[in-house]
């Protein structure tokens, strides 16, 4: 048994201190087929298109994805559009007098999990997670007006 944990030790040393695969010629840019997107994606494409023209994003606390807020009618089709596979996936949740509904079941938090949330009272609110990289987390960076 000792050997065993002494021969994965080493492993994952070997494994954690590796270098970057170095880049040999030049990358190809070429951007591959995509596939047809399913009916839900409408309900993230509209929840993003809300939130970019209402202002409503920010950095997740990661740096490197973007946290995009839809409410109201459009927050509730997504809502809806969760009910059936929150209830098969274990990822519908009753918090603080909210019913939250995950695109995936809960580890530890909802951090990086998209979601929709009501209150019962017609108050819905949908969070829509995009990892961007490290290119937004250049903080000093300006945009030119257009």
């Amino acid at each position: 048994m000792r050997i065993l944990a002494g021969l994965l030790a080493v492993a994952l040393g070997a494994c954690a201190s590796a270098p970057e695969p170095e880049v040999v010629g030049v990358p190809v840019v070429v951007l591959t087929p995509g596939l047809p997107a399913p009916a839900q994606a409408r309900l993230y494409a509209d929840c993003i298109a809300q939130a970019a023209e209402t202002r409503s994003y920010q950095r997740e606390r990661d740096g490197g994805t973007l946290r995009f807020t839809c409410t109201g009618e459009r927050a509730k089709w997504f809502y809806d559009g969760l009910a059936e596979w929150s209830a098969s996936v274990g990822s519908e949740y009753v918090a603080d007098g909210r019913t939250c509904r995950f695109s995936k079941k809960l580890i530890e938090d909802p951090y990086g999990i998209d979601g929709c949330s009501t209150d019962g009272a017609g108050d819905y609110q949908c969070v829509v997670i995009l990892a961007v990289g490290p290119f937004i987390e250049q903080l000093d960076y300006r945009i030119a007006k257009r």
